[in-house]
């Protein structure tokens, strides 16, 4: 279709590289496949973070992996923008000079 978009994620590893490895190298592509990601590209955000991490639980069991990552995501569609997050990262969005919070990241004491 004719409308711009873009995608930028930065995945923070823990304890060890491959969990953030494999989100870098699966989660554009389960986005980018996903069935709404042309009329709602929250949803396939969303859905997206769930199969990535399915698929790497799976990985992760048969190849005995003990790591994990955060993630955050960005979907620029047109002039909207989607975000979507996994863990402790954060995203900050600079208007104008000045710092805007978009979210409030996952921590351990918050439900």
């Amino acid at each position: 279709d004719d409308i711009d978009r873009a995608y930028f994620a930065v995945f923070d590893g823990h304890g060890g590289v491959d969990a953030a490895n494999y989100s870098a190298t699966h989660l554009h592509v389960n986005v980018g496949l996903h069935e709404e990601i042309v009329t709602n590209p929250a949803e396939a955000l969303k859905c997206s973070f769930q199969k990535t991490d399915e698929m790497f639980l799976f990985k992760a069991k048969r190849e005995k992996l003990r790591s994990g990552t955060t993630g955050v995501s960005a979907l620029i569609v047109g002039n909207k923008l989607h975000i979507a997050w996994l863990g402790d990262s954060q995203v900050m969005l600079v208007q104008q000079g000045k710092a805007v919070t978009l979210m409030e990241p996952h921590k351990p004491e918050r439900e």
